[in-house]
């Protein structure tokens, strides 16, 4: 098998291009160097952890300080094999300690060139783990609120707190510390990337209920939901939690409960597309 079947297709993202070109104008192409290299081992660190968990990956994005790796695994997968992708790339940092230490240990690079290398995976690995989208501290917040919260929720509250902590680095970057065009930037891209994925959450909530609709959502228990029968359907959808399976129980006016499958309500979605019957009336069909 040769490399290029081992390895992703990478891209460069726009913004790797200006820091490309400020590194053109001061000089700076070692630290470029290093940074991308530090950048590429920590993405395949991903790469190889979603491979082994038979992963469909289409592409790794690479741009300064980070990566993203572009996958069809969309909450498919049980949030621990999510987690153990996520965190596998910031391990990578570690195994680049030992590397360079062992290298300095041997002499086979230079203590000028050990101070680089060590100071920039330091800062790269510091900041991929800030709680903020799509960086990996962004991502495991997002899995720790899905343990406790349904999906919808935990999204929301995790964009919330990601674009709140970027526009407090902006604003400490402006009172307290030097400004410096490459982090403004850096965080402009992540303010960017944030608002992009707000305006887009009523999708990524409607493709999590479309691979629970198509059977793709990965099942680690059975979770009964209890809902009065004036609620809509997405009333009910938005108390859907991942790695969980929902036994939906209707309390009907006349003190009875109705039961209705999970599948049920979201074949009526999307299928009947009965978008203004409530689960009251959707559960007295199905009853019937």
């Amino acid at each position: 098998m040769t490399i290029r079947k081992l390895l992703p297709p990478i891209h460069i993202h726009p913004i790797l291009l200006i820091f490309m070109v400020i590194s053109f104008f001061t000089g700076t192409f070692v630290e470029l160097f290093i940074i991308l290299a530090i950048v590429l081992i920590h993405e395949l660190g991903h790469y190889i952890a979603a491979a082994l968990f038979k992963w469909r990956i289409r592409k790794v994005m690479l741009w300064i300080f980070g990566g993203v790796m572009d996958t069809d695994e969309h909450g498919t997968r049980p949030l621990k094999e999510e987690f153990f992708v996520t965190i596998a790339g910031p391990l990578q940092h570690f195994v680049i300690y030992g590397m360079v230490l062992i290298g300095s240990a041997l002499a086979f690079v230079p203590a000028t060139m050990v101070e680089k290398i060590l100071f920039y995976n330091t800062i790269i690995l510091v900041f991929n783990l800030l709680p903020i989208w799509p960086l990996d501290g962004g991502k495991l917040l997002f899995f720790l609120l899905s343990i406790k919260l349904p999906f919808r929720k935990a999204y929301h509250i995790m964009i919330m707190l990601s674009i709140v902590l970027t526009l407090v680095v902006i604003l400490l970057q402006f009172v307290f510390y030097s400004f410096t065009l490459s982090a403004f930037l850096l965080m402009i891209f992540l303010l960017l990337e944030n608002r992009s994925e707000w305006k887009k959450k009523h999708y990524v909530f409607i493709r999590f209920l479309l691979n629970r609709y198509k059977g793709e959502q990965w099942i680690k228990d059975v979770r009964p939901i209890t809902v009065p029968a004036q609620y809509s359907l997405m009333d009910v959808f938005i108390q859907f939690k991942r790695d969980y399976k929902h036994p939906i129980y209707v309390q009907m006016p006349n003190n009875t409960r109705l039961y209705i499958d999970e599948a049920d309500c979201l074949q009526s979605y999307f299928y009947d597309k009965n978008y203004d019957l409530t689960i009251g009336e959707i559960a007295m069909f199905h009853a019937s």
